[in-house]
């Protein structure tokens, strides 16, 4: 029951999300704000805290990664208002109220009152909408991240359920289920790191969620450029850290999610095969988790491991293209928001573009 209702919830997640991308106001540009800000927070966290300081021992590099990994609140909380227009001072006086806040209900909370600062921008006078900001907006992120914050976790810990009954079990079944099912969190605001952290994952189980975390960045390297999402940067940017490109992949979800799903369960086996093993939980993310795999088992032996889990992501993931080659790609517009601002293709246009009620981003520190 338990394994039932964690796949239902992480399927709901999935859903939540890309009908979030494809209704909801703003949905891409916030989600493309969101990327912006998984990158900016758990990407630094990935490789200094783990990658380079967990692994050489260095305490320095790897409290730098903790502290830029904790501050993903901050980020989305400042990035979200920003994609929706807001000027750039109220939007860091969003993101500073969320600054304790983890990323996804600092994200939701961001969005939210997003609509509010919008309108306080719009309608009091200026000087005093600076006023009225302050007094309001960071009581208001706290009530309004309060609420969401325990949701959020009860999320994460019937999602968590399901892999630690998985792991209770057959293990080829359990690395099938974990390497089903953590790489595709690792796609969502969630976070792989954060769900397996908060199990305490540790272990073969860890090792799975390490390794099929790096076999989904091939798989979706490889899926990205066959089938042209984004640039010609994004297959690099997405092996790296698959929630860069969190807009894309929620606005693409059965192409990505379907060719992750199959391509995981074989490589969740394969790990299981060769009982790899990762002592240290959280290790859920690509590059990092892969480092963290070849310094805690025998190299040849994570080599062989590590080769047929390319080899077996390479196919998916071209596969998958194949499969999916008629799919209707959905593009991702990622400018922000300014209302009353006109396009400049010069440097010449920037200092005499003057529109009514609108100033150009460089200037825009109160009202639009």
């Amino acid at each position: 029951m338990k394994t039932l209702s964690g796949i239902l919830m992480l399927v709901l997640v999935l859903c939540g999300m890309s009908l979030f991308s494809f209704k909801a106001p703003r949905g891409k540009k916030s989600l493309s704000a969101l990327s912006g800000a998984a990158c900016a927070t758990f990407l630094p966290e990935a490789f200094l805290r783990y990658a380079v300081g967990g692994v050489f021992h260095l305490d320095y590099v790897s409290q730098i990664g903790e502290t830029m990994g904790s501050l993903g609140g901050l980020a989305a909380g400042a990035l979200v208002p920003l994609a929706f227009g807001i000027s750039p001072v109220f939007s860091i006086i969003l993101g500073l109220s969320l600054i304790k806040v983890s990323l996804l209900p600092a994200f939701i909370t961001a969005y939210l009152l997003s609509f509010v600062v919008e309108q306080m921008q719009k309608r009091i006078p200026e000087g005093i909408d600076l006023l009225v900001v302050i007094l309001v907006i960071p009581v208001a992120a706290s009530l309004v991240a309060g609420f969401i914050q325990p949701v959020v976790l009860g999320v994460l810990e019937v999602i968590g359920g399901t892999i630690l009954s998985a792991v209770d079990g057959n293990p080829y079944v359990m690395g099938a289920i974990l390497g089903a099912i953590i790489p595709i969190v690792g796609m969502t605001p969630l976070s792989s790191m954060v769900l397996t952290a908060l199990i305490g994952l540790t272990g073969v189980p860890m090792a799975v969620g390490a390794l099929t975390c790096y076999g989904s960045s091939i798989v979706n390297a490889a899926l990205f450029k066959k089938l042209k999402l984004g640039t010609a940067s994004t297959p690099l940017a997405v092996a790296i850290e698959p929630l860069t490109q969190v807009d894309i992949i929620s606005s693409n979800p059965i192409p990505i999610y379907a060719t992750n799903l199959f391509s995981g369960m074989v490589s969740g086996i394969v790990v299981t095969f060769f009982g790899l093993k990762v002592p240290v939980t959280g290790m859920a993310t690509p590059w990092a988790g892969l480092l963290v795999t070849l310094g805690n088992n025998a190299i040849q032996t994570t080599l062989l491991a590590v080769a047929i889990i390319t080899v077996v992501s390479l196919m998916f993931g071209f596969l998958g293209a194949l499969v999916f080659k008629r799919y209707r790609i959905e593009a991702v517009d990622n400018t922000p928001e300014f209302e009353g601002t006109t396009e400049v293709t010069s440097e010449k246009e920037k200092e005499a573009v003057k529109t009514k009620g609108g100033v150009t981003y460089e200037h825009s520190y109160g009202h639009q």
